[in-house]
Formats: structure tokens, C-alpha cells, sequence
């Protein structure tokens, strides 16, 4: 700690530490670790990497699935007290699919200042570099181990009546249930569902596989083995509009779209956005089908 850093107030801070690369970490951040009292750990013998690498000494306690509840009661008193508690997952943000949410909840009943510590988390990082659509977005952690959950689930999904346009789903993956998911999504929303699956973010082989269900499965299988922690994407369509789209003749579909504002160009892009089919190819099928019959715009 400098002359220059201000005090830390008391309170709970929330610090989102690196998911892979040890440089991103911010100022903010590694003053907070330097000056809180403890830190609160998902793994102490994980986060000491870190703090070894940033010559960071506070004493930290271990925070985990299994001893948060009992742990929470003994941090909420010291920060009653008027203590600085640093909360810390083994990576990313606390709390997104990591222990953090009990403790925060206490402390807040308590009526104790928390504080949120900007930084990395998976889930954003491969939203925004993943080519979908970053507007319209629902993070849903990590989907169920058991196959017939998982696929429940992802129907239920599929079936929901809440939204009328596509949306990205954003899920956490285990590698050796990666293709089976993506089996399942094929079977819900078919072989042209678009996918991305973004491995090892922010490590040395960090990977990024955008394509249809079908292709992106096809790459994976074809590996001897799929290793590193996977954030998987998910260019989720309305069923009904699916449906009602596959219905439609192409003319059709563009003529849609165009009524509802689109210009010719765009409606060409979000079908095969959509149906996972280039766009020149679809202009080629278009050109056809107007051919056919001549005079018709739709």
C-alpha cells in the first residue's frame, strides 16, 4: 500500500479475479487484496497463486460450497465489527456459479456495505467475442449432469412463451459432457441451431468454434479428447418462429421482414443468420424462386 492509495473502507468487497491470464486483474482490484483484513477464498491453496504473483501477504480463509453458511456467520461478525473482507472465487467473478450469494445475502441483512470489484467472468467475455447477439442475453450457469434433466431443461427453454426474438443463452460446460449437449441442442432446435463454444478463455489455447449445432459437434468429435473449461453459447429461436419460418417460402420470409422494416439486404442476413446458410447462397435460392414466378416480390 502507497501513501497515495486511500483507505479502505469497511465492507464486503466482491473482487472478480483472472480466469486464465494473470494480468487481468485490475488496480482496483489488487489494492482491495493488499488491504483488506482476510480474503475469503472458493480454494486458499488457488487464489495464493495469485497472490503470490502480485507479492500480496493478507491472510486468507477458505469460503466453499460446502462451508459457506457456517463460514458466513464467523465473516459477518468481524465485518459487524468494522472489518474489510475481500470474498474471492477460484476464478472470475463471485457468486456467477461460485460460492458467494449466502454470504452476500447475510451481510446485506446485517446491513453491511458490499461492494462490487469489476473484472473478468467468462460468461461476458465469450458473449462478447462470440458473434451473437450481445443485446438480447440470459446466462443460465452451469445446465444438469444428468441427460434427461439436461434435456428437459433445454426444451423447457426452447418452449418458453416470454420472448419473441432470438436471444443468446450462455451456459458453463464440463469437456467430457460438451457433446452430448450439443446432441441434445441439435435434437430441440434442430442441425441449423447456431453455436459457439469458447474453450480456455484467456489462456495460452484459448479457442473459439462458431458454426452450426452440427458443425461444431463434428469438430469436437473428431478430437481424441476435448480438455479446458468451456463456456458455451446458444442462438436460441422461438420454436413457433422457427416453425412458422420453415414454413414460409424464401420470397416469403423476405417479404416479412421487410414489412417489418428490414431492407432487402438485412432480411437476407438475419435468415441465414438464423438458418445457418450463407448469405450468397440464400440470394442464389431467392433469385430462383423468383424466376419462377415472374412479377412476384413475395
Amino acid at each position: 500500500m502507497s501513501e497515495s492509495d486511500p483507505p479502505l473502507a469497511p465492507g464486503l468487497y466482491l473482487v472478480a479475479t483472472p480466469i486464465g491470464n494473470l494480468e487481468d486483474i485490475t488496480l482496483r482490484a489488487l489494492r482491495v487484496l493488499r488491504q483488506a483484513d482476510r480474503i475469503a477464498c472458493e480454494d486458499t491453496r488457488q487464489t495464493q497463486k495469485l497472490l503470490n504473483y502480485y507479492e500480496i501477504r493478507t491472510p486468507t480463509v477458505s469460503l466453499h460450497l460446502h462451508n459457506e453458511r457456517d463460514r458466513a456467520v464467523e465473516l459477518v461478525s468481524a465485518l459487524a465489527a468494522g472489518g474489510r473482507i475481500a470474498l474471492v472465487s477460484d476464478a472470475g467473478t463471485p457468486g456467477i456459479s461460485d460460492p458467494g450469494e449466502w454470504l452476500v445475502k447475510a451481510a446485506i441483512a446485517a446491513s453491511i456495505p458490499v461492494f462490487p470489484i469489476p473484472g473478468a467472468s467468462a460468461a461476458v467475455n465469450a458473449l462478447v467475442a462470440s458473434g451473437l447477439s450481445p443485446v438480447h442475453f440470459e446466462f443460465l450457469g452451469f445446465l444438469p449432469e444428468k441427460a434427461g434433466a439436461r434435456r428437459t431443461m433445454l426444451e423447457s427453454i426452447a418452449k418458453s412463451k416470454t420472448y419473441d426474438h432470438p436471444r443468446t443463452l450462455i451456459f458453463y460446460e464440463a469437456p467430457h459432457r460438451i457433446l452430448e449437449t450439443l446432441a441434445d441442442l441439435e435434437s430441440v432446435w434442430g442441425a441449423n441451431l447456431r453455436v459457439v463454444v469458447a474453450r480456455e478463455l484467456t489462456k495460452m489455447h484459448e479457442e473459439f468454434l462458431r458454426g452450426t449445432v452440427v458443425e461444431v459437434k463434428a469438430d469436437l468429435a473428431a478430437r481424441d479428447r476435448v480438455r479446458g473449461e468451456i463456456t458455451l453459447l446458444v442462438e436460441a429461436v422461438p420454436l413457433a418462429q422457427a416453425a412458422q419460418n420453415e414454413s414460409l417460402s424464401l420470397p416469403a420470409q423476405i417479404a416479412k421482414l421487410i414489412a417489418e422494416g428490414l431492407s432487402e439486404k438485412d432480411a437476407l442476413k438475419q435468415i441465414a443468420r438464423e438458418s445457418g446458410v450463407g448469405k450468397s447462397d440464400l440470394y442464389r435460392e431467392l433469385q430462383r424462386e423468383r424466376a419462377k414466378s415472374p412479377g412476384k416480390r413475395g
